[in-house]
């Protein structure tokens, strides 16, 4: 990857400029910021999404991109399609090899032999390509990466219209893999992976023969496979490659911010002493008016090259409290069943039942599509069951953290997502602050914002909820590490029940997880690490 000169802002937003990096081909890079600093913007500048305000990205020729999105789009044109042949349709063998029949069947009727070369040279091209996308033994990569994600005949034999997003999500990253192109785009690839696939995953991106460039903020992922670090800085503006991979880049990027910071402190008690100098003698004249004159040129100086350090991330000061305590058992869910067509045999929750006690934090787990996210809107009334009962204690209050963000209003301004509370203006720019929405942000209309700033809207509504049960759905996706932890350690101290859904093992035990609930057999456990 080439990058040279380049700009991008969006109206008064500036994100990067003047970037100038080069990054040699096969690397595994890995590109890190904080929410909202154009890590998924850069990405759309290199498919051609987005034009840069200045300057270009380009690849050797002849590379081919392919890109994994966090949020999977439906291609209309594929839905229709089961899931095995969406697979094997990222490579175009079928097509090649009814391209080289029709040329064998022109060779045999052509009359003029002087045409005859063309065909074969026609053939030959045909035959290269096939030998690329390694006709013979494609099937048999394709199984081995289907094994390896863990997707099962059952899904195989649906419909792409039949998965849940989750599901989309594994069978999209499996195409892309099968594509075999000589540059991979990932934008937060574990989102929906489960352990056993993430492990699969890990091992076949290290041993890739191409260039990997991948946004995550699943520090372990981007510890096992990068080689090189991308980083964003959203307050200078810049972007900044560095060797190795994450907790290597963030030991030399700690030590330079600190470096730095003592530098330009050192240099604003310089000019501190010179200003405090120059406003006691500035009316002097003779010797000490030069004094003065020489200081000033001092002041200046040290002014034109200020040390522009990072500034101290701010803390989202995420304190959810509750109105009040509920009843020894907020939830109880008994004999649940659920599926999607009420034809199959086999429901996607079959007579599910667990109940919870008050105050504790309670993980639900197991692999993609097997029913998390299903249950959770089942418990909240976005679904309704076949059979079985949702009960609450009469005292509990409710609070719904979706993943997808779908209950916030994308046509609404951020701060317009809050007008449901009972809050000033002034009182609603505190919350929002704490979440990092300052100035004019709080004026985005949602649909704009990054999934990680969307993410910090959803937090925010929740802090402001006063539920003593809290249903989560994977709240630590689409955060960048500082935030992840800062999110972690104001859950632990909350006084409610939570029902939790996630596969960010760190965020998970910083909660205090008592209980796991295992699906799709309905297993209750002691919480384990290894389960997540």
């Amino acid at each position: 990857m080439n990058m040279k000169n380049l700009s991008m802002s969006f109206g008064t937003q500036e994100l990067f400029k003047d970037v100038n990096i080069y990054i040699s081909p096969n690397e595994k890079v890995g590109i890190v910021g904080v929410n909202g600093a154009g890590k998924s913007t850069l990405f759309k500048i290199v498919l051609g999404k987005e034009d840069p305000s200045s300057g270009k990205i380009s690849f050797s020729s002849n590379s081919r991109i392919e890109w994994l999105p966090q949020v999977i789009e439906d291609d209309v044109s594929s839905l229709d399609m089961n899931v095995f042949d969406y697979l094997i349709s990222a490579r175009p063998i079928d097509m090649l090899n009814k391209k080289l029949v029709k040329c064998y069947e022109k060779l045999a009727t052509e009359s003029d032999e002087s045409k005859h070369d063309a065909i074969y040279n026609r053939i030959n091209k045909i035959q290269k390509e096939l030998e690329y996308w390694e006709e013979y033994s494609a099937e048999s990569t394709l199984l081995k990466i289907i094994d390896g994600m863990n997707i099962t005949s059952d899904i195989l034999d649906k419909q792409i219209s039949e998965l849940s997003g989750g599901q989309k999500s594994k069978i999209a990253f499996a195409k892309l893999l099968y594509s075999k192109p000589e540059v991979i785009l990932l934008d937060e690839p574990t989102n929906h992976l489960d352990k056993g696939s993430k492990d699969y995953v890990i091992n076949y991106l290290k041993h890739y023969r191409g260039s990997i460039y991948v946004i995550s903020h699943d520090i372990s992922f981007l510890n096992e496979i990068t080689t090189k670090i991308l980083y964003l800085d959203k307050n200078r503006k810049t972007l900044e490659l560095f060797n190795g991979n994450y907790d290597r880049f963030l030991k030399i990027y700690k030590e330079k911010e600190k470096s730095l910071e003592n530098e330009a402190k050192l240099k604003d008690a310089e000019a501190k002493k010179l200003k405090s100098f120059i406003d006691k003698y500035s009316s002097s004249s003779g010797k000490r008016k030069r004094m003065v004159q020489d200081r000033e040129k001092k002041l200046e100086k040290l002014l034109d090259n200020k040390i522009d350090y990072r500034a101290k991330h701010k803390d989202t000061d995420f304190k959810v409290e509750i109105a009040r305590e509920s009843n020894k058992v907020p939830l109880m869910v008994n004999n649940l069943v659920f599926s999607y067509d009420e034809t199959e045999k086999k429901p996607l929750i079959n007579k599910l039942s667990f109940s919870l006690t008050r105050g504790e934090k309670f993980l639900i787990v197991g692999k993609n599509g097997i029913g998390k996210s299903t249950l959770l809107k089942l418990i909240v009334g976005k679904l309704t069951p076949r059979s079985g009962v949702i009960k609450f204690g009469p005292k509990t209050d409710i609070a719904y953290y979706a993943q997808e963000h779908e209950l916030l209003e994308d046509e609404k301004t951020i701060i317009d997502n809050f007008l449901e509370f009972d809050l000033t203006d002034s009182a609603l720019r505190g919350v929002l602050a704490r979440f990092l929405f300052t100035g004019d942000e709080v004026y985005k209309k949602v649909k704009v914002l990054s999934p990680g700033e969307k993410s910090r809207v959803a937090l925010a509504k929740l802090s402001l909820s006063k539920a003593n049960l809290l249903i989560l759905d994977e709240p630590t996706n689409h955060l960048d590490p500082e935030t992840q932890k800062i999110i972690a350690d104001t859950f632990k101290d909350y006084k409610g029940t939570m029902l939790i859904v996630s596969h960010n093992p760190d965020f998970v035990d910083n909660l205090g997880v008592e209980r796991t609930l295992t699906l799709p057999e309905g297993n209750i456990s002691y919480y384990n690490r290894e389960s997540v």
